[in-house]
Parts: C-alpha cells; structure tokens; sequence
C-alpha cells in the first residue's frame, strides 16, 4: 500500500488474521491518557466472508446499523466504534473498505455543467488526513471559543459515535411532532449535543435555552466554522475533470452503495 493510505503493518497475536494498524487523523490527541486510541493508531483486521454476511444482513441495513456492526467485528483494538470521534470514524471506514475490496472506488458523477454522466474510479489510498492543529489542548474532548458577538464563551466538544447516534434519536423523535410547512432544527439540535457549557455553564437547560433563544446568527456559523476547522478528518476531496465538456472543479468523494457493496456497480 502507498505511504498515503495511512495504514502500517505490523504483526499482531490479537487475531488469527491479517491486521493492520491505521494511522488516526486526531494522531489520538483528543482521546484521554491510557484510552486504546491515545497512541493515534488503531488496529483492523482484513475483512473475511463472515463480515461480508454483516453486509448483505437484511435486517441491519434496514436498522441502519450494517457499517457500525461491520466496523465493530474489523476492529481488534479493544474499542467501540460509538467511542471514536467522528473524523476518525471515517479514516477507519475508509481504511476497512480497502482492506476488504482493494483501493480502486467507482462512481458515476453527473457533471453539474453539461449533465454527462462520468465513470470514475478513485484510488482509496491517496486520501490524506487534515492537517491537525497541536496547539490545541492535549488528551481531552473539551475547546473554548468566544463568540465574536455576543462575546460569550462556548465550552464545546467534537462529536462521537456515540454522541451522532444521540443526534439523530432526538432528531427522529422531533420528526414526529414537527410541522411539515415549518422550519427543521437540525442545526439548533446539533449544537445542543456538541455545545457542553455557556460561559462556564453546564446546565443541560441553559445551553438549550441559549441556543434557542440567544445564539446570533453571524456567531452560530462563526462557532460551526471553528468547530469544522479544528476537527480531525480525512480529505475526501478530488479534482473532477468533465470528459464531455472540460468543466473543472473540486468534488467531495460521495459514498455511494459501491463503497462497501462493490459488485453492486453495473
């Protein structure tokens, strides 16, 4: 494999097949002392037939939970999938899809110019990591970020799996009573769950409060920016070259039912 795909071998007594250790975009940094991710690796086996049974479970994609259950039967370090941060998170999906059906990704992108439709294949271990801010503090969950306007403090974390599993149960719970012609409240929902403490705060009531009622605009997108910058991550962007038309620009890699079900493709 290219020195790009973030993925090392070493030899391991932890499973009877082949592993792989992948290189984390958070490098651990945001994991506590002596948590299994803190060294900034993490440990995979090679995928085998029994996963391939996880994937074509019927019952777990209709649960939405086929790639957390197949992550969780890769993984060899001794951690839960809901435990990682959510950039990490993607490195490991994305490492466990090569090591389970090669580097080569196909998709089909329409070009936005001339709406020809373009196979392409991306190569999986040319993908970099963010680069990761070490000034930041070390072995714990926890950011600062004054708000420009309002000038308060936010006490904030990155999110987990656990945390996005919490998200989206609120937000399939708010579904059911929303009004159809209102406004959604994904963003406001979000920042509940992320945000931990309003000038030192950590009442559960008066983040809610704060951002509901007290959360200006220019500062809300201000603090999501922040939060988006400082976030360790996989770069899934590629230059996309139109074939029909020569139309140019940068594309975020789609994940599509190739990705882990390759012989899906026509």
């Amino acid at each position: 494999m290219s020195e790009n795909t973030k993925v090392t071998a070493k030899k391991t007594q932890k499973s009877k097949f082949p592993t792989e250790f992948i290189d984390l975009p958070s490098k651990g940094w945001f994991y506590p002392e002596g948590h299994p991710l803190a060294d900034g690796q993490v440990e995979l086996k090679y995928m085998t037939a029994r996963e391939e049974d996880i994937l074509t479970s019927a019952n777990l994609i209709k649960q939405g939970k086929v790639i957390d259950t197949l992550i969780n039967a890769l993984l060899v370090t001794d951690v839960t999938y809901d435990d990682i941060i959510v950039g990490d998170k993607n490195a490991i999906m994305i490492a466990a899809r090569i090591l389970g059906y090669g580097k080569d990704y196909d998709i089909d992108y329409t070009c936005p110019s001339c709406n020809e439709v373009n196979k392409l294949q991306i190569d999986l271990t040319l993908l970099g990591n963010k680069e990761l801010n070490e000034d930041l503090p070390k072995n714990i969950n926890e950011f600062e970020f004054e708000l420009p306007l309002s000038k308060t403090l936010v006490t904030f974390k990155i999110m987990d799996g656990g945390s996005e599993k919490k998200l989206d149960s609120e937000l399939k719970g708010l579904q059911k009573f929303a009004n159809k012609k209102g406004p959604g409240k994904t963003l406001t929902t979000r920042l509940k769950h992320q945000i931990l403490a309003i000038n030192g705060n950590r009442d559960i009531k008066v983040i809610r409060d704060f951002i509901d009622n007290e959360l200006f605009a220019q500062d809300s997108l201000a603090l999501r920016n922040h939060m988006r910058e400082i976030s360790p991550d996989v770069r899934t962007q590629f230059n996309f070259e139109c074939e029909s038309c020569t139309h140019t620009e940068t594309v975020e890699m789609p994940i599509d039912t190739g990705f882990f079900w390759p012989s899906t493709k026509s």
